[in-house]
């Protein structure tokens, strides 16, 4: 019922964006394959969107090919629904362009906020179905580690998931490639860390909840992330995206549904 509301407000709100033109064609065809999956030749990419709602610190970026044109990033804690639109709306204002400029939308697609998650993804649905444009789903944590490019230490982004728990993953840059080195998982930080023993760059809301759990394990080992990287960035989204729409592949939003690893705390206490 949430995520109704939540896109039945969002459509309304697309009706405005989408008032003052027209549809143009996008440069890669929004016809999908049964798979989900496909691969067509495309014009030159213009700027797309990309949406970070997986932590209270949420962003939005559009970004054109390898260029930033414009990013914001807001760390309060006020629901993604009451803000995402109207930053997106201010976004494309302040970089003078429309939502008939966009060629594209990305969205973080988690592990992080269950909440979080839904809203980002129905808003980024909304936003493709609208404008009849390719949506592109991009891993949280595969996002997140690189906002750290190039970095000659492991690292490791760590998102807050209660319970005395945490969403992470490892990750390594290897001939200017950021390598999955150990896949997303809902972990005890104590216990994914108990194998660590060279310098890691730690990083996210989890880290700095678990920051004297993770010095005091690790000594010299333990490097932590600035003040700039220590939240989710949708420009890094962006970037992932753009990747995936060079090679053509995009994916199916009918039947995309958030990365959450675990079930929410209202599953759990269900006893329907």
């Amino acid at each position: 019922m949430a995520d109704k509301r939540i896109a039945k407000r969002n459509i309304k709100r697309l009706t405005i964006l989408f008032s003052d033109g027209q549809e143009e064609n996008s440069g890669i065809s929004s016809d999908f394959s049964s798979t989900g999956l496909f691969i067509r030749t495309r014009k030159p990419l213009k700027p797309g969107i990309a949406l970070e709602t997986a932590t209270m610190a949420g962003s939005i970026a559009i970004i054109e090919d390898n260029e930033l044109i414009g990013e914001a990033r807001i760390n309060i804690n006020v629901a993604h629904a009451e803000r995402l639109m109207s930053t997106v709306d201010w976004l494309l204002k302040a970089s003078r362009l429309t939502v008939q400029d966009i060629d594209a939308f990305a969205v973080s697609i988690g592990p992080g906020s269950f909440t979080g998650l839904r809203i980002g993804l129905s808003t980024a649905k909304g936003f493709s179905y609208a404008a009849a444009k390719p949506l592109v789903p991009v891993p949280t944590l595969d996002a997140f580690a690189r906002t750290l490019p190039f970095c000659a230490h492991f690292i490791c982004p760590m998102l807050d998931a209660r319970r005395n728990e945490v969403y992470a993953g490892l990750y390594k840059w290897e001939s200017n490639i950021c390598s999955k080195i150990v896949p997303e998982t809902a972990v005890n930080p104590a216990d994914f860390i108990r194998n660590f023993h060279s310098p890691t760059v730690f990083l996210g809301e989890g880290a700095k909840v678990y920051m004297k759990l993770i010095a005091g394990a690790l000594k010299d080992n333990a490097r932590f992330a600035p003040a700039s990287q220590m939240t989710p960035s949708a420009s890094t989204v962006a970037t992932i995206a753009i990747e995936k729409l060079k090679k053509g592949i995009v994916t199916d939003p009918v039947g995309l549904a958030p990365f959450y690893l675990r079930r929410s705390e209202a599953e759990l206490h269900w006893k329907g």
